[in-house]
């Protein structure tokens, strides 16, 4: 949501929103992931093993942000939001109903969702692990942590229970930002002076969503999730294609 509400309410460049949202991502990976980790949602094997992926992606993504007009990142930014608005908004999957992959059991990529107590094992890892490489270029390119489609990779691709995804992502994306912000750093995109208050507020707002998310229910979670970035999704699209960004 940063980059979107920067460049659009506050017409600052993209770029130097990207940057911002960079560093605000890894604050709040920081903030959040240890209430996260301390609740026993997030998967800490998953999230390392799939960071590989992230991080490699995030790395080429900061490489083709210089070299990618920024309406073309604004339409791309948009097109990612409304599909992951659209997946995530779609009847959620039969966690379980599917044979546990063989990779997931040698790597041992499982736990236990502390939401019922129920054992769960990744599915499709290969195909999960592609998305999360996917989800880091869109990370390095578009300033946004990716965890909307970190999300999608490990709810819909890898069938692990929703909460544990969200909060797995969390753990994960302050790595993945870390990758591609060193690159942004280096070629003078990140202003302090935006970067701090923009990275307090988030900071604040992840400590209270942490505590939020314990008691929150999937099905309106998914529902928030869906209805704020398909709105974002449709302006970032709407102003990069009037030439307002």
């Amino acid at each position: 949501m940063i980059v979107p509400v920067l460049t659009i309410l506050f017409k600052i460049d993209i770029r130097y929103a990207i940057g911002a949202s960079l560093v605000s991502v890894i604050a709040t990976s920081c903030g959040a992931a240890a209430a996260y980790v301390r609740e026993g949602f997030s998967n800490i094997r998953i999230g390392m093993f799939l960071e590989i992926a992230t991080t490699l992606g995030a790395i080429f993504g900061a490489y083709l942000a210089s070299r990618v007009s920024t309406h073309a990142i604004g339409i791309t930014f948009g097109v990612v939001l409304l599909y992951s608005a659209f997946a995530s908004f779609r009847t959620k999957h039969a966690s379980g109903s599917d044979e546990p992959d063989a990779l997931a059991i040698r790597l041992r990529l499982h736990g236990i969702d502390p939401q019922d107590n129920k054992p769960y094992t990744a599915q499709h890892v290969p195909a999960g692990f592609g998305i999360m490489g996917l989800a880091g270029t869109l990370s390095g390119l578009l300033g946004i942590g990716s965890g909307a489609v970190k999300v999608l990779a490990m709810d819909q691709a890898m069938r692990l229970p929703f909460k544990v995804s969200t909060t797995t992502s969390n753990f994960m994306i302050g790595v993945t930002a870390a990758a591609s912000a060193g690159i942004y750093l280096s070629r003078g995109y990140i202003d302090p002076g935006l970067s701090m208050p923009v990275m307090l507020g988030v900071l604040g707002g992840s400590l209270l969503g942490a505590k939020l998310l314990v008691k929150a229910r999937v099905s309106t979670l998914r529902i928030v999730f869906s209805i704020v970035i398909a709105a974002l999704g449709v302006e970032m699209i709407y102003s990069s294609v009037m030439g307002k960004m």
